[in-house]
């Protein structure tokens, strides 16, 4: 598969979440056809917004803007004599509050060996990263501008790598014990399973979408069998260029909400794009800055497109998981559409065969 089109649909969603589903959560949206009963977030209006910042001594002025979040509400607010934060909702239910302040501990790590990432703030008497009002949880961060990187240089992907090493060594030091990892059964198996239990697949494509779901995980345990025991440690878990920030100092990594324990290579496919030439050159561009903090093992790109089948196949469920938040079926109107299945069992088709590859060089 192109990754160029997985990362713009992605992008896509991420620009109508903004347009639509943020929008509608700022102003109270009225539940969607498909809800029996209001869902959380329909009480997270400004109003509610700006007496949880109240309730631990931040005062705003007013000023809201949605940001381009979607698993969580996050905005900008505009403080009284201060410059405007950054206040994240959790979704709830999603974490536990032991495995977000695991999140939490693992970018002040960072932040404190001046590793470019943006933490909660420790606010309120108790100077916690974690709040809660009216039954939400969340935290608050400082505002970091920055533009997309370019990708396409050779010198962008370098200087991103030897910051990615980083991390890395780091989240090598102690694991996770709250947060669970990007493995087969997470990523792969219980997300083909929550489907197949649910009606979200056409009936006349659900044993074709069954078949070619079973086919790309014995192609990921096989890509998995050919990679070996690899180590295992704390990541980013989403490092796409939507979640690095450039400016003229460098990158800044933002959004560790999706976190895990896993190999080192989950961090890096995502950086890639285009045919197999392009992604070679991108690759050795990463691990030209990579290797100056950390070893790389090349068994792990035996992971890339096992990876990114797991990807695939967790982002549907991920989409079904959330269809009864209502900003989804607005940001999302092509999911659960027999296109949208018929171009899935394509997609994976198309893993299968790239799964039994060679892996890239290096």
């Amino acid at each position: 598969m192109n990754q160029d089109h997985f990362d713009d649909e992605e992008e896509d969603a991420r620009a109508a979440a903004l347009a639509a589903g943020m929008a509608d959560a700022l102003a109270g949206a009225a539940d969607s056809p498909q809800e029996q009963a209001p869902h959380p977030y329909s009480a997270l209006n400004p109003e509610c917004v700006l007496d949880a910042l109240d309730s631990i001594g931040l005062h705003g002025d007013g000023r809201l803007l949605a940001l381009n979040s979607y698993e969580n509400r996050v905005y900008q607010v505009g403080i009284e004599d201060a410059q405007p934060l950054v206040v994240k909702f959790y979704r709830p239910g999603r974490w536990s509050d032991a495995a977000i302040l695991e999140e939490h501990a693992f970018t002040e790590e960072l932040a404190a060996r001046e590793i470019p990432v943006v933490p909660a703030l420790p606010l309120g008497p108790d100077l916690a990263t974690l709040h809660r009002f009216n039954g939400f949880r969340f935290a608050v961060f400082t505002r970091h501008g920055g533009r997309a990187p370019e990708l396409s240089d050779p010198s962008v992907l370098e200087w991103t790598g030897r910051f990615i090493a980083r991390i890395h060594a780091v989240g090598a030091i102690k694991p996770y014990r709250e947060r669970p990892a990007i493995d087969i059964a997470t990523f792969g198996t219980e997300p083909c399973e929550y489907l197949q239990a649910n009606q979200f697949i056409p009936p006349d494509l659900k044993e074709a979408y069954a078949s070619v779901s079973a086919q790309a995980l014995d192609g990921v345990r096989r890509s998995y069998d050919r990679a070996g025991e690899l180590p295992q440690l704390r990541l980013h878990g989403d490092c796409h260029g939507g979640n690095v920030l450039w400016t003229d100092a460098g990158p800044h990594f933002v959004d560790f909400d999706d976190s895990r324990m896993g190999p080192a290579i989950q961090d890096l496919w995502m950086m890639l794009s285009g045919e197999r030439a392009d992604q070679v050159r991108q690759m050795s561009d990463i691990l030209a800055g990579y290797e100056d903090f950390c070893a790389f093992e090349p068994r792990q790109l035996h992971l890339v497109e096992a990876l990114r089948t797991l990807r695939l196949i967790h982002y549907s469920a991920w989409l079904a998981r959330r269809w009864d938040d209502p900003a989804f079926p607005v940001a999302f109107p092509w999911f659960n559409t027999q296109r949208y299945w018929q171009d899935r069992i394509l997609e994976l088709k198309e893993q299968i065969s790239l799964m039994d590859e060679p892996p890239l060089p290096i």
